[in-house]
């Protein structure tokens, strides 16, 4: 296969906004011989993580359960990190039901968490609902010029790994939760500590039980997430457009015509306008797998790009951590990403 050339992808932006020095090259710029490429730029990487590395756990949306939570909990000290437990995790729905605190609440422990210098990074203990009103509470005036630190989840959380790669041009961890539960929940919770702790392990991704809905080879800066997530927050200055991405697209317990519905509203809005592949991950409870199959290829196959279905990313089963904001190579034929660097950097030895 390695006689096709990656598609040329141009660089990602957001509306009106710049990631400033971190934006995104593109492939196709600068050649200077048959078959030469400049690969994409990275958003800002945040540190890996070490043993003994004291970590943020808040809720951003939801209340968490707590059963659940203790054992993510453990699962962080086993690995030899110091989880630090914010108001919002434990928060049972003081406000709302569905809501982990006011927003004042959960804006304050997340932008606590972002400004403490002796917190690593976050592993948010859920998602379920509130991440916008979350981050439509953030003062980001606070948050201009901090260094990027971990950021590590999924669901709703999708809303907040976006605005920080529009907003602060970070990259972040697409991942599972603390309050992770289930059969699957050791695999999908070990894929994310090797990312933490030995993010140069995590170069390749293998998805077997993808199904290749258009082949080839693209390159781009990896983004993306839930699919409500991302189609919820087109329009607002925290979106961050497909152009010259490998997007991820997931979803779960969604009607198949709601799927149809949220990935025709990216279309006509232009968020995909210069994506340059397109990962498809879970859907669980979304309908018959051929529909979806069938929704995808006849919703994004016209696109032209590389277009797989089915990758293990996502909502249930065997969840596989996805980094964002780094530039990689999507090889739909073979069911595989290729991180061309390190999704985190590893900080300088302390003596």
């Amino acid at each position: 296969m390695a006689d096709r050339e990656p598609r040329d992808a141009a660089r990602p932006q957001g509306t009106g906004r710049s990631l400033g020095s971190r934006a995104v090259g593109r492939p196709g710029a600068g050649r200077t011989g048959p078959g030469a490429r400049e690969r994409p730029q990275s958003l800002a990487r945040p540190p890996a993580l070490r043993p003994g590395d004291r970590v943020a756990v808040l809720s951003a949306s939801s209340p968490a359960s707590q059963a659940e939570l203790a054992i993510g909990l453990d699962a962080l000290r086993f690995a030899g990190l110091e989880p630090v437990i914010y108001p919002s995790a434990t928060d049972g729905g003081s406000m709302r039901s569905y809501l982990a605190g006011d927003d004042k609440l959960r804006a304050g422990d997340l932008t606590g968490a972002l400004t403490d210098p002796a917190i690593a990074g976050i592993v948010f203990a859920t998602g379920g609902y509130g991440a916008q009103r979350t981050l439509a509470a953030l003062d980001w005036d606070s948050l201009a010029g901090l260094p990027p630190k971990v950021l590590a989840g999924y669901s709703d959380v999708t809303a907040i790994l976006e605005a920080f790669a529009a907003r602060l041009g970070w990259a972040s961890l697409h991942s599972p939760v603390v309050a992770s539960s289930g059969d699957t929940a050791h695999y999908s919770f070990g894929s994310l500590l090797r990312v933490l702790l030995r993010p140069e392990q995590a170069l390749i991704t293998q998805y077997p039980q993808a199904v290749t809905l258009s082949g080839g080879i693209a390159r781009g800066v990896t983004l993306g997430g839930n699919l409500t997530l991302l189609s919820s927050s087109v329009g607002t200055d925290t979106s961050l457009p497909a152009r010259g991405a490998i997007l991820l697209v997931e979803e779960v317990h969604e009607d198949s015509y709601r799927v149809d519905r949220m990935l025709t509203q990216l279309r006509r809005s232009g968020y995909l306008d210069g994506v340059a592949g397109i990962i498809g991950g879970t859907f669980g409870g979304c309908g018959e797998p051929a529909l979806i199959e069938e929704i995808l290829a006849e919703r994004l196959g016209d696109l032209g790009v590389p277009l797989l279905a089915w990758a293990n990313v996502g909502h249930g089963g065997y969840q596989q951590t996805y980094p964002i904001g780094i530039a990689a190579e999507l090889d739909a034929d073979a069911g595989t990403l290729r991180l061309l660097e390190s999704p985190l950097v590893r900080r300088p030895a302390e003596h």
